[in-house]
């Protein structure tokens, strides 16, 4: 690998001898430079507008504006760059909450001993990463296609179909503010903002029948 390029990180968490601690363990790794560091999301979010890193390392809980929100403003502004999120929780709501948010890893707090060098590579790389302990397919896949309620289910089949909030409010009887409440919902639980991206989703996971 040649070190002389090196994966440039932002570390926000708002204790700073959490920080301390990551960026000792950093500083041995050749190819990973830490660039700064920021207590709350709104400081997150200026900095990784300033020094524009590639990875952040981002904790899901802070004070004021959380670790989802700033991560969902960061991608915003800033698409290219890959947020690597640790949280206490290995719930499969907070997994999806931070792959809507457009995190690009999901490292648990207290697994924090594992190869964070290696996570930090991998996200910047394009890649993946989770947790072994949220990672089984229950939690992401199996979820993520079949998470949905029965009745989002029978929603996602409407929209596959091309039909319009109004169109579907008429035929199941609805408001059309219930249908976009719906749609809304629909689209966090999967990590989806588009609904041509939605549709293309829904087929290929085989959420929908296309007779």
């Amino acid at each position: 690998m040649n070190t002389s390029i090196k994966i440039t990180v932002l570390l926000v968490d708002d204790h700073a001898l959490v920080r301390r601690g990551f960026r000792r363990l950093l500083e041995d790794e050749p190819d990973i430079a830490v660039v700064g560091e920021a207590g709350d999301g709104e400081r997150a979010i200026k900095l990784a507008r300033e020094l524009k890193p590639q990875v952040i390392v981002m904790d899901s809980a802070l004070p004021g504006m959380n670790g989802l929100e700033a991560t969902r403003k960061i991608r915003e502004d800033r698409p290219e760059v890959s947020v690597l999120m640790l949280s206490m929780h290995s719930e499969s709501t907070w997994v999806r909450q931070a792959i809507a948010a457009g995190a690009k890893g999901y490292i648990l707090k207290n697994a924090i001993n594992l190869e964070l060098g290696s996570a930090i590579r991998r996200v910047a790389a394009g890649e993946t990463v989770f947790d072994p302990q949220v990672e089984p397919g229950s939690t992401l896949k199996g979820e993520r296609n079949g998470g949905l309620t029965p009745r989002e289910l029978e929603i996602l089949r409407f929209i596959v179909d091309g039909k319009s909030n109004k169109e579907i409010a008429a035929a199941l009887d609805l408001s059309a503010n219930t249908i976009a409440v719906h749609r809304a919902n629909i689209m966090n639980a999967l990590g989806i903002h588009k609904t041509a991206e939605l549709v293309v989703y829904a087929i290929r996971a085989g959420l929908v029948n296309i007779p």
